[in-house]
C-alpha cells in the first residue's frame, strides 16, 4: 500500500519521503522519485531524523498486518505496531506536522454485526486489532491536547500487484495464487463460509491520498474498501477459475478466534474521500494473477517466528504453506 501511495502522491506533484524497514516489502517497489530511507520506526531517533526534515503530512502505514498470527506472536507484532505510532506522534507535535493520516484496520471492530459502520465501538478480538485500536485512541488524544489534524482510515482486505505473496500468514488471495503457481492446493481454514469484502489496491490508493488533503475528512474515522462481500469458498473458486488450474481447495482446521463475518460500509469514504470501487473482485484478481505470473512463484518466508505454538495452525508450525 505504501508504494502505491508513494506513486500517487508523486503523480500529484508532492515531494515524498518513504520510510520502511523492508521487513515485509521490497525497495524495488518504491518509486525512484521518492526519497527512500531504510528506517526502523520503533527507534525514536530514526523517526526524529525523518520527521524533522519539514514534513507537512504523515501517512502512517507502517505495521505488521498479520491479524491471525498476532494471537501467536503478540510480542513482536505489537512492538512493530505500537512503538512507531508513539514515536511518530511525538515527532509530529514537536515538528509542527499539519496532518496525520493513520491507516488502521477493520480488525478494530472485532466480532460485531456486519457491515461494520464507523459508529460501532472498538471491540477487537486479537492483539493486532487491539494495537490498532490503541493507535486510533492515541491519535484522538493528541488531537484534543495538541490540535493535531488527523484522519483515521480503516482499509480492509486490500490486494493487488506488489503485494508480498511470499508471506504465509496474511493476504489470503496472494497465498492462494502463490501456492497454485507452486503446484499446491489452496488452503481454506474451517468451512470456508467466512465472509469478506476484498479491496483492489488501485481503488484504495486515490482515496487514501485524498485523506491527507481533504478538509472534509479532518477528524474523521473512515472505512475504505469494497462492499462486494463474498465467502472464502467463493473467492477460492474464482481464483481457481482465473488461474485455470485443476487443483482443488484443501480444507484445514479453523484458526482460533477468527471472526466469521467481517466487511464494512463504504458510504462515508465515497462522500468524504471520493472512493469508488472500479474493480470488482473478478477484475482485480485477473490483474493480480497476471502480475504474479510475471513475478513467478515465491518461496514462503517465515519472517516473524511464532512465539506461541499451542493451538496454532499445523501448517504454520510445520512451515508447510
Amino acid at each position: 500500500m505504501g508504494s502505491w501511495l508513494g506513486d500517487e502522491l508523486l503523480n500529484r506533484g508532492n515531494e515524498v519521503i518513504a520510510a520502511d524497514n523492508l521487513l515485509g516489502g521490497k525497495q524495488e517497489n518504491v518509486n525512484p522519485g521518492c526519497k527512500f530511507v531504510k528506517a526502523d520506526l520503533t527507534k525514536k531517533e530514526q523517526v526524529e531524523a525523518i520527521v524533522g526534515q519539514g514534513v507537512d503530512v504523515i501517512f502512517h502505514l507502517a505495521a505488521y498486518a498479520a491479524e491471525g498470527q498476532s494471537v501467536f506472536s503478540p510480542i513482536a507484532i505489537n512492538e512493530i505496531n505500537i512503538a512507531p505510532m508513539n514515536n511518530l506522534l511525538v515527532s509530529a507535535v514537536n515538528h509542527g506536522v499539519k496532518r496525520f493520516v493513520f491507516t488502521s484496520s477493520m480488525a478494530v471492530y472485532g466480532d460485531q454485526k456486519p457491515p461494520f459502520g464507523e459508529d460501532l465501538p472498538r471491540r477487537p478480538e486479537d492483539p493486532y486489532g487491539a494495537a490498532k485500536a490503541y493507535c486510533e485512541n492515541m491519535l484522538e488524544i493528541f488531537s484534543r491536547v495538541y490540535g493535531l489534524e488527523y484522519v483515521i482510515v480503516r482499509p480492509h482486505n486490500v490486494y493487488g500487484a506488489k503485494q508480498n505473496i511470499a508471506d504465509p500468514y496474511r493476504n489470503v488471495l496472494g497465498i492462494w495464487i502463490n501456492r497454485i503457481m507452486r503446484g499446491k492446493n489452496p488452503l481454506i481454514y474451517g468451512d470456508g463460509e467466512q465472509k469478506r469484502a476484498f479491496s483492489y489496491i488501485e481503488d484504495i490508493t486515490p482515496a487514501l491520498a485524498n485523506a491527507g488533503f481533504y478538509a472534509k475528512a479532518q477528524g474523521q474515522i473512515i472505512n475504505l474498501g469494497s462492499e462486494e462481500a463474498v465467502t472464502i469458498n467463493e473467492a477460492c473458486r474464482l481464483v481457481l477459475e482465473l488461474t485455470g488450474t485443476t487443483l482443488k481447495p484443501e480444507k484445514v482446521p479453523a484458526r482460533p478466534n477468527d471472526v466469521k463475518y467481517a466487511y464494512s460500509t463504504a458510504e462515508k469514504s465515497m462522500k468524504l474521500l471520493d472512493y469508488q470501487t472500479r474493480h470488482p473482485l473478478r477484475n482485480g484478481l485477473q490483474k493480480m494473477i497476471e502480475w504474479a505470473r510475471v513475478m513467478g512463484q515465491q518461496e514462503p518466508t517465515y519472517t516473524l517466528p511464532l512465539e506461541i505454538t499451542k493451538n496454532a495452525p499445523k501448517v504454520w508450525i510445520e512451515q508447510s504453506i
